[in-house]
């Protein structure tokens, strides 16, 4: 009861903060209609003994504040650690991790609520802006991601309170965004509040009871992944891979699984296999961890594992990730194999006009073993003139290009497969671009570690307008650069590039020790902003290209306050 005393003062406290900030007139005028939406039961014995003492249970067996939220794993599970860290609930991994299960599965989101929000939990770097409420945006996006909120659901009283919690447990919330910029005292009658108007939006734009979730839950049932899967995906600086995923199914359960994945890199490296163990939650949340066979488990080869199955069963897509801040990650793509062939991709994907004796490797399923090199179509102006090999999952041929074709994107089409735009023919390449453009890292190494960043450089052709950054531009995939890092003038005598960290040949920038480097002038620390500047050199006699990209490198995270632990 301590912790329902804690979170009471909490709530009241935000209550007259906001109440005496705006004055009693104002409140008045602000008092929210009455919340009449009805919560979930809650009927697991195991929840309502851990959860009741504190959250009243009510006569349609509903528990306070619980019975009306929604979310996904990761939710649940930063409410079971709140509740441990601030209100002294003391619970067993088992016990902690059943309630999160139960409450991922019966107070979930379906797939398309959660669709919005995936570069949340797969812990993705993205600038994402939410356009349908300029307000609610500014107001929530200060101190954390908008995907932090879009991936809940809350009867409008929840919003209120949730609004108020951040405001009595986190004060300082009001002066960097509830009330920043907000109507001040005396003119605010008439014009509500920011944090109304975001209460109010988010009310009716994600509410606790929709069509999607009433759709979902009425059809959820355990996800049947056993089987096999093709593996595709990429990663950045290394390029595309592919390869298969073996799925068995846990004895005695319906959504744990085993996995061994088997792959290798189109552009060298492998073969790869880790093997790991998963969960789903809510009939289509994967939530998984894998390491690297053979490791003998060093860090850096366990990684964990975030994908949405896709209604139907047969594709499921996200990240698997890794690192202090979870930077280091693949895409990846998992689709149900069948008897029939597929294609996962081709690799070089890009071909110059005019080339000879190029090798080009289909990858896939069931790939025809004895296949003549005239049947495989990759489009006008390009022609397989030999099979060099064929396992099965990769079907490796020679081609020739027209110096005379057109440039763009072609269609492949083998053995009744087929794959969009796997192929791509170009005169030369116009111009690379550094992803990402913006990017950041953390000093760190001796107290928290250190947050390292990725980049690549990809090579484009400005398409038939001769002008880059238009619709008609092709991408061609990565290109082989140098990579450096140049200073971006910002203070006069600008000195960042000699401290602040190095980059590698493989466009990993690794950031310089924390705390204060005694060496530098006025003993500042390793931080600053700089270029990431890639270099680019064709073939011939063909200039050089150049692309570059701004890395902020700046000081550690000390406080976290992020739902990203999930496990299986």
């Amino acid at each position: 009861m301590a912790g329902n005393r804690m979170l009471t003062t909490a709530l009241a406290v935000g209550s007259i903060l906001f109440a005496g900030a705006l004055g009693p007139a104002h409140a008045e005028a602000q008092r929210p209609t009455p919340d009449t939406t009805s919560g979930y039961p809650i009927t697991d014995p195991l929840v309502v003994r851990r959860c009741a003492g504190c959250h009243a249970k009510d006569s349609t067996g509903g528990l306070g504040r619980l019975s009306y939220l929604r979310k996904t794993p990761e939710g649940w599970e930063a409410s079971v650690r709140r509740m441990a860290s601030l209100s002294n609930v003391r619970l067993d991994p088992a016990d902690a991790r059943a309630v999160v299960k139960y409450f991922s599965n019966h107070q979930g989101l379906a797939p398309a609520e959660v669709r919005p929000g995936r570069f949340e939990i797969e812990r993705r770097s993205d600038d994402y802006r939410y356009t349908a409420d300029s307000v609610t945006e500014r107001t929530c996006r200060a101190c954390h991601s908008l995907g932090r909120v879009i991936t809940q659901r809350r009867a409008p009283k929840e919003w209120e309170l949730l609004v108020a919690t951040h405001r009595g447990y986190y004060p300082t919330s009001d002066f960097q965004t509830f009330r920043r910029m907000g109507p001040s005292p005396r003119d605010s009658a008439p014009k509500p509040h920011p944090m109304d108007q975001a209460i109010a939006h988010l009310s009716r734009a994600f509410p606790l009871r929709s069509a999607e979730w009433s759709a979902w839950s009425a059809t959820m049932r355990p996800a049947p992944l056993e089987g096999s899967w093709q593996l595709s995906g990429s990663e950045t600086g290394r390029g595309q891979f592919f390869g298969r995923v073996n799925v068995t199914k846990v004895a005695g359960t319906n959504d744990e699984f085993t996995t061994r994945a088997t792959y290798s890199f189109a552009r060298g490296g492998g073969p790869i296999v880790r093997e790991g163990k998963g969960l789903v939650y809510t009939g289509h949340q994967w939530r998984g961890r894998s390491a690297q066979a053979g490791s003998g488990g060093a860090a850096d080869s366990a990684w964990r594992e975030v994908l949405s199955v896709e209604p139907g069963w047969q594709e499921m897509s996200g990240r698997w990730f890794r690192g202090g801040y979870d930077e280091f990650g693949m895409d990846v793509t998992l689709r149900r194999t069948t008897r029939g062939v597929s294609i996962a991709g081709v690799s070089p994907r890009a071909v110059q006009l005019g080339a000879r004796d190029v090798n080009v490797t289909l990858y896939g399923t069931n790939l025809p073993k004895n296949v003549a090199a005239a049947s495989i179509d990759f489009g006008p102006g390009i022609r397989a003139t030999s099979v060099v090999r064929s396992t099965g999952e990769a079907l490796e041929v020679r081609v020739q290009v027209d110096s005379a074709a057109d440039i763009g994107a072609r269609d492949l089409f083998v053995a009744g497969a087929s794959l969009k735009g796997a192929l791509v023919a170009y005169r030369a390449i116009d111009r690379i671009r550094v992803t990402p453009q913006a990017g950041m890292a953390r000093t760190g190494g001796v107290r928290v570690p250190k947050q390292y960043a990725r980049f690549e450089a990809i090579g484009y052709i400005d398409g038939a307008d001769k002008k880059p950054d238009t619709a008609d531009d092709v991408e061609l995939g990565p290109v082989d650069v140098s990579w450096g890092i140049e200073e971006y003038g910002v203070t006069f005598k600008d000195d960042d590039v000699p401290y602040i960290g190095t980059i590698d040949q493989q466009g990993v920038f690794t950031p310089n020790l924390d705390g204060p480097n005694p060496q530098r002038r006025q003993n500042r620390n390793n931080i600053g902003d700089v270029w990431v500047v890639a270099n680019y050199q064709p073939g011939g006699s063909a200039r050089p290209l150049k692309g570059r990209a701004l890395l902020i490198v700046t000081v550690p995270l000390y406080m976290r306050w992020e739902p990203t632990r999930t496990s299986p």
